[in-house]
Order: C-alpha cells, then sequence, then structure tokens
C-alpha cells in the first residue's frame, strides 16, 4: 500500500494554484466587485429597508403578500411575524439578511432559470451537470467561504459569493424538472398551430413549469437564509452574527433567540411566495 499514499493526487495544490492564479490575473476586478456591492449595491437595499419607519415597511411586505396571495390568513401570519421581529429587537439584523437573501435570489434566478431551460431541451447538457450540481451541494459549505475570502477579502460579498454557490443548483434543478416535464400533448398541440421553437417556450412550457420554478426561488431562499450563519463566519452582518456570538459565549438564550427568528423570516418568505399547481 506504500504505492498508493506515497503518491498523493495534489487536488489540494491544484486549487490552491487556481485560485492564486484568478488573483493575480483578476485582483482588481475582485476588489471593484467588492466593493461596488459592499458600497454601493448592499448599502443601497439597507438603505431602502432602515431608513423609512419599520411599521411602513411591514406594511409593504403585507401589501405584497395580498397582491401575491390573495389571502388574509397569510397576511395576518406576514405580519404578525414582523412584528415579532420587532419586538425581540432583531429589526436592524433582519433587514441585512434580507438583503443578502435578496441579491443571492436575483444571482441564482438569473443563472440558474436560462441554464435549467437549456438542459431541459440538451439532456447531454444535464447528464455533464449532473455531477458538478452534486459537487456542489455536497462540498462542506465552509470550503467555499476560502476562495470568497481569497477573491473578495472580509464582509457581505464572500458570504454572498458562497451562498450563490451553495444555492444555485436548486434553481438549475428545479426549473430543468419544470420544463422537462411539459406533458407531450401540449407541446405537439403547440407545433400542430404552428408555433415557433420560442413560443413554445414562452406560452407553454413557461407556464406549465411556472410552479417548479417558483419553488426553485423558495428553495433559494431557504438554502440562502440556512447560510447566513456561515456567512457571519467571514464578516457578513445579519442575523447570523448574533448566532456566532451566541456559540461564542455559550449563551443558550441568545442562540434560540435568534435562531427562532431566522425561523420565523424563513416561513413567512416561504408564506409570501408558495405557488401550487392548480
Amino acid at each position: 500500500m506504500n504505492w498508493l499514499t506515497e503518491y498523493k493526487i495534489p487536488v489540494g495544490d491544484w486549487a490552491e494554484a487556481l485560485f492564486d492564479w484568478l488573483q493575480d490575473v483578476g485582483g482588481g476586478v475582485f476588489d471593484a466587485i467588492a466593493i461596488w456591492m459592499e458600497d454601493v449595491a448592499i448599502e443601497w437595499v439597507l438603505y431602502l429597508l432602515q431608513t423609512p419607519p419599520p411599521l411602513l415597511i411591514v406594511a409593504l411586505f403585507v401589501a405584497l403578500t395580498w397582491a401575491l396571495q390573495r389571502n388574509w390568513k397569510v397576511c395576518l401570519f406576514v405580519a404578525a411575524g414582523f412584528l415579532f421581529i420587532l419586538n425581540q429587537g432583531y429589526w436592524e439584523e433582519t433587514t441585512e439578511s434580507l438583503t443578502l437573501v435578496v441579491f443571492a435570489c436575483a444571482a441564482c434566478m438569473a443563472v440558474g432559470v436560462p441554464i435549467g431551460i437549456a438542459a431541459a431541451h440538451r439532456p447531454r447538457l444535464y447528464a455533464a451537470m449532473r455531477p458538478v450540481l452534486d459537487l456542489m451541494q455536497t462540498l462542506p459549505t465552509f470550503v467555499y467561504l476560502i476562495p470568497a475570502i481569497v477573491l473578495f477579502g472580509i464582509g457581505m460579498v464572500p458570504g454572498l459569493f458562497a451562498t450563490v454557490i451553495f444555492v444555485l443548483p436548486a434553481p438549475i434543478r428545479l426549473t430543468h424538472l419544470g420544463v422537462s416535464s411539459t406533458p407531450t400533448h401540449l407541446l405537439e398541440a403547440a407545433r400542430a398551430f404552428g408555433a415557433t421553437g420560442r413560443q413554445v417556450l414562452w406560452k407553454v412550457e413557461l407556464p406549465y413549469a411556472f410552479p417548479q420554478i417558483m419553488a426553485g426561488l423558495n428553495q433559494t431562499i431557504m438554502l440562502s437564509l440556512s447560510m447566513v450563519v456561515i456567512a457571519a463566519l467571514v464578516g457578513a452582518d445579519g442575523l447570523g452574527v448574533p448566532v456566532v456570538r451566541a456559540l461564542n459565549q455559550v449563551n443558550t438564550s441568545l442562540g434560540f433567540e435568534s435562531g427562532f427568528i431566522i425561523v420565523v423570516v424563513a416561513i413567512m418568505l416561504d408564506r409570501m411566495l408558495r405557488v401550487d399547481r392548480k
């Protein structure tokens, strides 16, 4: 067995060399992205969420819930959830985590939905992508923080980067599932009436796959919220900070309090964006 252990495949060295090369070649670009995201985009969203009175933001979220769900029970639940967050004193941390979720969802859906559509139309492409998606979802999330710090430094941006890499497979898989499961008779009927490939996509496949795409959005939100604690380890603000502080202090009260707030936020967003196939 000596020959097997003596000649170690340098996987770690290859990874280190790759990220060192990326830092050497595109260090300026990564720094510019980090500065723009941290000082412009994220700060702008935080300004919109934190400057107005909290009750006004709560009312806007309730109005958005009504526009999406048309259900007063869901609106009441969302209002009660936000009022509970205010009561517990976690409004600022909640808005910071919501900012992280907003950017993570925007990036994942903008990239994941087109890739999922392309994979649904090209089975060989999806077969080639599947091992990569499995790797992205099974690789320990802490591993993503290392290259994130190397490329972007400390702050919200590396936390966002790690979140996007971990979450991206969800919208890809669910979009692929929704589009590829479109009934054959619907596709044949559309083509029989002379629909082009683009018309079939926009008028048949995407409407049929919409509940699955929204399920992908829900999964993106849930997985992003599961990353807020890990993102806090690299300097990202939000609800993960009190959880990490509670862990360092072995503070049971603070840990369960902040953890329960994360659960409340996750359930509220899930109820707001849930779409059932009719």
